[in-house]
């Protein structure tokens, strides 16, 4: 597969989403507008390319790029929008404390955890979009390793490693009241025992941190 297939866009419908929170024990539905999200998760190959640099702790082209913090991500974003002449989503603030995100940006972005879900389950109704052992890399069969993009079954709409292999950022904050700035993560990782990897599992992590089983998929709004 040549290096352009990894960057390949899935459009995805509009549907409704239901997104929990323990805590609270509250839920929610979340109605989406059709959007797109990246088929792989960012390869080491194409951040090397937009960033020229390579964080990963296990090195290899088609590996996902993880050991990643939530800002070099929609750093990226705004790079790689820039890069294929779109306009960048994400506005930093002059402190370099505060982003805002423009909705009517036609650049990449992070997809916001209810997008992730819904594309995760892709149609689907159970916690996975089939055998966990044909569509994920988890600790049970990872050799407790990262794995390139792609080894495993696609979800009905195409969209590879939803779950295992890496955690996803996400664009959200987790739980503002008790986490702060904390961001969402979803998808389990290499790691993992199974029950991670699960379609509802939610993680969360700083915005700073830079971990070697988070990685991320871009994402882009349909816009006129």
């Amino acid at each position: 597969m040549d290096a352009s297939a990894w960057h390949e866009i899935i459009a995805i419908p509009p549907g409704q989403v239901t997104l929990s929170d323990r805590r609270t024990q509250r839920s929610w539905s979340v109605e989406l507008v059709p959007y797109q999200l990246a088929a792989f998760p960012v390869t080491q190959s194409l951040y090397a390319q937009i960033t020229d640099q390579r964080p990963s702790t296990t090195r290899g082209d088609q590996l996902p790029v993880e050991g990643v913090s939530w800002w070099d991500a929609v750093r990226f974003c705004n790079a790689l929008s820039q890069r294929d002449g779109f306009a960048p989503a994400y506005h930093f603030h002059a402190n370099g404390e505060g982003i805002e995100w423009d909705p009517s940006a036609d650049g990449y972005r992070l997809p916001t955890e209810a997008e992730w879900e819904h594309a995760c389950r892709a149609g689907t109704t159970g916690p996975r979009y089939g055998p966990l052992e044909e569509i994920a890399w988890h600790r049970g069969n990872s050799h407790e390793r990262i794995h390139d993009v792609g080894g495993k079954r696609p979800n009905p709409w195409g969209l590879y490693d939803m779950l295992g292999n890496v955690w996803e950022w996400c664009w959200d904050i987790y739980d503002a009241k008790v986490y702060g700035t904390y961001r969402v993560l979803r998808g389990g990782g290499w790691f993992d025992e199974h029950w991670s990897c699960r379609a509802p599992v939610r993680r969360r992590s700083h915005p700073t941190f830079q971990v070697d089983d988070v990685g991320f998929r871009i994402a882009r709004s349909n816009v006129r």
